[in-house]
């Protein structure tokens, strides 16, 4: 009985402070949610809030998350844990180097006319390793499907403009495919650009530092 105390109490404050965190998270803005959320992160003091089985069964009547998140399948960086979230909070669309096709487009709109998110986050990081495929294929050829992923990047007018002396930087690199991302959403029709015009919703680039854990938004 004196062991199981302690657990109980140990338990108790840990679903306080998650209820504490929802109760504050509610009342903020979805981008501010984010930034509040990877502070958290950050500080080594997440709460990592509704990742119980009790909130799968809640989920099941209906998700309604707050935001999309378009980022890399890099394993190092998961968006519910770098912005501190639970369950049924983030809709995530996940390609290496964070590229985005009619596929991912598709699963965007779903996200943005069905479950009414507000906000759409285009998340590329440090070091990653789409971009560096594309920074160091020179003329060589891939011979796999990561030839699809560098020859699309390559396409990309944000890359283009990347002056030759600048393209051994691969964070200029990563910026320029960010904002790639965030012009062709912004610009998608028929349902995105609309939206975004009457400003409806928000398309929004955003870099994680690996270092830091720090995510720094674009303004």
């Amino acid at each position: 009985m004196k062991f199981l105390v302690p657990i109980l109490f140990i338990s108790l404050f840990f679903s306080c402070k998650q209820n504490q965190k929802k109760d504050q998270d509610t009342a903020l803005a979805p981008l501010d949610k984010l930034k509040v959320g990877n502070e958290r992160f950050v500080s080594g003091h997440p709460v990592h809030p509704d990742e119980t089985l009790d909130r799968i069964r809640e989920l099941k009547k209906g998700q309604n998350p707050f935001v999309v998140v378009v980022s890399c399948s890099d394993s190092r960086l998961p968006p519910e844990l770098i912005f501190d979230q639970g369950l049924g909070d983030v809709f995530s669309i996940r390609t290496a180097g964070n590229v985005i096709g009619d596929y991912e487009l598709g699963s965007i709109e779903y996200a943005v006319e069905h479950l009414h998110c507000k906000l759409i986050v285009v998340l590329g990081h440090e070091n990653c390793g789409a971009i560096q495929a594309y920074a160091t294929s020179g003329n060589e050829k891939h011979n796999d499907h990561i030839q699809t992923l560098v020859d699309y990047i390559a396409a990309e007018e944000e890359e283009k403009i990347v002056p030759d002396s600048l393209r051994s930087n691969i964070d200029i690199l990563v910026k320029a495919n960010i904002a790639h991302a965030v012009n062709l959403l912004s610009s998608s029709t028929p349902v995105l650009k609309p939206l975004v015009d009457k400003n409806e919703i928000k398309i929004i680039g955003a870099y994680y530092d690996l270092d830091s854990g720090n995510v720094l938004f674009n303004k």
